[in-house]
């Protein structure tokens, strides 16, 4: 049987979970999965800046999956929610551009999948950005181990 370990992170994670009563992370055996993190710092404030709070909350991710043990390199799967306004048919480039520069970063040339959602409300008001990931403790073996051209694409 695994090994079940919530984690909360100090600071702005131990605030929600005395509000709200939930934890940030979760580890099962080597799978970690985390919560939704926002761009806020430890007092819960947002930055007015949306690549100041997009960073914000790649930090925070990266504190979220410390607590149990993981790294940015052990992901595997990152979920991303925009807020875009009601009838926006797109997340705009202010987003991607950089969401992008800190999977660079931060990744070490590995690349998860992305899933990009767009929504017209998060948990806060303020909120433009919330991230959630999937990682594996260990699975940091090297850049993208497996990928490259399919062996049976005729290639």
């Amino acid at each position: 049987m695994s090994t079940v370990t919530f984690g909360v992170t100090p600071g702005f994670g131990e605030k929600l979970h005395e509000a709200l009563g939930y934890s940030g992370a979760v580890r099962v055996g080597d799978r970690v999965e985390i919560s939704g993190q926002a761009g806020v710092d430890d007092d819960l404030v947002i930055p007015d800046s949306l690549e100041d709070e997009i960073v914000q909350a790649f930090d925070n991710v990266e504190r979220t999956l410390a607590t149990v043990g993981a790294t940015w390199k052990d992901v595997i799967h990152v979920n991303s929610y925009h807020k875009v306004a009601p009838g926006d048919d797109v997340i705009g480039d202010d987003h991607n551009l950089v969401m992008a520069e800190q999977f660079r970063r931060r990744l070490g040339g590995r690349a998860p999948i992305w899933t990009e959602t767009g929504v017209t409300v998060l948990g806060l008001a303020a909120m433009r950005v919330e991230i959630r990931v999937t990682a594996i403790v260990g699975s940091d073996s090297g850049p993208d181990s497996g990928s490259g051209s399919d062996s049976d694409s005729g290639a």
